[in-house]
């Protein structure tokens, strides 16, 4: 996974390029930055922002699934057997175009297990105390 470089390498190869007039190519090369990353930081010291990093990871898209939670469940609700292919297809039949792994999350983070086996009984020579 990538690592945000610290603000005060920002700061000194931001100095290095405005003070001492290196261009952002010789910049990047002593301080081990790549020149495009050089360009962003000085395009944010421009506008007046802090060359601060921004968020890393994390989930970016769920919000597109989440916006049609409503249609995913009435469908879902109306035959609760059905496997995920065939509410991935019944959903594209309406328009709404997820992938398998886009549906098992939403309904992972839900509680909804997608399994079809039937429930078992309780063992009866398992120790109760």
């Amino acid at each position: 996974m990538s690592k945000a470089l610290s603000l005060d390498l920002r700061q000194r190869t931001l100095a290095a390029v405005l003070e001492e007039g290196l261009s952002h190519r010789e910049a990047a090369a002593r301080f081990k930055v790549s020149a495009a990353s050089v360009s962003r930081w000085r395009a944010l010291a421009a506008d007046g922002a802090v060359p601060m990093h921004g968020p890393l990871g994390g989930d970016r898209r769920s919000h597109l699934v989440e916006g049609h939670a409503d249609a995913i469940l009435t469908v879902f609700h109306a035959r609760r057997d059905m496997a995920l292919a065939e509410l991935q297809a019944e959903l594209a039949e309406r328009g709404l175009r997820f992938g398998y792994g886009t549906l098992w999350r939403f309904f992972a983070r839900r509680g909804y297990t997608r399994k079809k086996r039937l429930r078992t009984r309780p063992n009866n020579s398992a120790r109760t105390s």
